[in-house]
């Protein structure tokens, strides 16, 4: 929905009261005060909605990479253990899924051996904590603005509806005096 709002020439519509309507337009036709209100009240909330949304598709993103990145940690911390715990390294290799490996490439621009080495595990293990811990400062960024984009929707809700109830208690005073 398209709303524009234009200052225009004085435009001589009056009701049989003598009350007559501003010279502001809202896509070409003449309005009052009240329906001016409404108008920039409906464009705030389409220009928040046009916001709201992109952002709400980057965090479902962000939340399936959180979850695969989530079960290949999990994948790797159970090839780590298998690793003999000395410093040798072990020569045991043990081997991840094709699910972690396609996570590993897809995520972290890495290419992994399988099966990784307990060094190479290790390196992983670190790699995939740092780009989870990335992704979670993100959301809390994204989790911010939605919070800040909601809370400005309701400011102009807010503002419309008490715009809105100040001109009809003119507008009503206005009958009662005439």
């Amino acid at each position: 929905m398209a709303v524009t709002i234009e200052k225009g020439e004085n435009v001589n519509l009056s009701f049989s009261w003598g009350v007559s309507f501003s010279d502001y337009k809202v896509s070409g036709t003449p309005v009052d005060f009240q329906d001016l209100m409404i108008a920039v009240a409906e464009r705030r909330a389409v220009i928040v909605e046009g916001e709201v949304t992109p952002l709400t598709g980057r965090v479902k993103q962000r939340n399936a990479a959180l979850d695969a990145l989530g079960q290949a940690l999990a994948d790797l911390s159970g090839v780590q253990a298998q690793f003999k715990n000395d410093d040798s390294g072990g020569t045991t290799r043990g081997s991840v899924s094709a699910t972690t490996v396609s996570t590993i490439t897809r995520y972290l621009n890495k290419t992994m051996p399988n099966p990784p080495s307990k060094s190479q595990t290790e390196y992983y293990i670190q790699l995939v904590k740092s780009k989870i811990d990335g992704l979670n400062n993100g959301s809390q960024t994204d989790m911010a603005r939605l919070q800040s984009l909601v809370d400005r929707r309701d400011e102009s809700f807010s503002t419309a509806t008490t715009l809105m109830s100040s001109v009809s208690d003119t507008r009503g005073n206005l009958i009662r005096n005439l």
